[in-house]
């Protein structure tokens, strides 16, 4: 049993770090000269406070995934909702960084939102510790969505 909890977590790792490996390596790629030239409200935090909010919203989520699966009443249906939220995670830093679309990634970030949200009530029906583990994932994506909003307005 051990050895199954220790593979499933690191399947679910590697998973869940894909979308911040390929949604860096968008940023790294296309971010600049166009990022920095942009218009963004004074609600900006400085560049360097994303890495590690992400780095730590990515554990929490593949705990909260983790967490899911070694419960007895998980639904499979949540799990598929849990990949689908990681494609759109994915998606959103391609679409702004490596596409520069603000309003298309401003869309994604909306579905995100709704994915990550229809996550947080399923978790909550099996496993409360997957409930809370998305909480700050949460509210930072709504915040990333205001910095989004205020983007397209300015620019």
């Amino acid at each position: 049993m051990l050895k199954n909890k220790f593979l499933s977590f690191i399947l679910f790792f590697v998973i869940t770090f894909s979308a911040s490996f390929i949604g860096g390596l968008a940023s790294i790629s296309f971010k600049e000269p166009w990022y920095s030239q942009l218009v963004k409200s004074n609600y900006n935090p400085p560049d360097w406070i994303f890495a590690p909010v992400w780095t730590t919203l990515y554990l929490m989520m593949t705990l909260a995934i983790w967490f899911y699966w070694h419960t007895k009443n998980r639904d499979m249906n949540t799990v598929y909702i849990y990949f689908i939220h990681i494609v759109f995670n994915t998606t959103w830093s391609i679409v702004f960084f490596g596409l520069h679309q603000i309003f298309f990634a401003l869309l994604i970030l909306i579905i995100l939102i709704l994915l990550i949200i229809t996550l947080i009530i399923r978790f909550k029906r099996v496993n409360f510790v997957s409930y809370y583990l998305m909480i700050p994932y949460l509210l930072w994506c709504c915040y990333a969505l205001f910095l989004n909003f205020n983007i397209f307005i300015l620019n």
